[in-house]
């Protein structure tokens, strides 16, 4: 699904990527989605990296018109959504695998699956298992 609005800048799948998903908050935020149950703009925003909320807000309209998040309204008054990934939302997940897994190796720290407790070799092992 493309953003029908949006004209690219390059031809290069990489290149488009990266206008998608390519600053320091969005994949953070997906990262939440996916592993840590944060579901509220309170919680994505009490994350340890302290987004600030324009910007989160500004992320998540993002993920949404390109159809990686979609939200649900749980409160009327002041209305108030939580958010889930859809399902090409939660194709990233081989993606921040990867750069968890680059990240470890090359900058060290500590590196797990965090919604599974295993460490990302392991995790890395059982998505390339049938």
């Amino acid at each position: 699904m493309q953003n029908p609005e949006h004209d690219f800048r390059s031809r290069c799948s990489i290149a488009r990527t990266l206008e998608i998903l390519g600053d320091k908050w969005t994949l953070l935020v997906v990262r939440d989605l996916m592993w840590h149950g944060k579901h509220t703009f309170q919680a994505l925003q009490s994350s340890a990296e302290r987004v600030p909320a324009n910007l989160l807000s500004q992320r998540l309209k993002r993920l949404m018109a390109w159809g990686l998040v979609q939200r649900e309204a749980y409160q009327d008054r002041p209305v108030r959504y939580r958010y889930y990934l859809t399902d090409r939302g939660k194709e990233l997940e081989s993606l921040l695998l990867q750069i968890m897994s680059w990240g470890h190796a090359q900058l060290g720290g500590g590196l797990y699956e965090p919604a599974q407790g295993k460490t990302v070799g392991e995790a890395l092992e059982k998505r390339k298992s049938p």
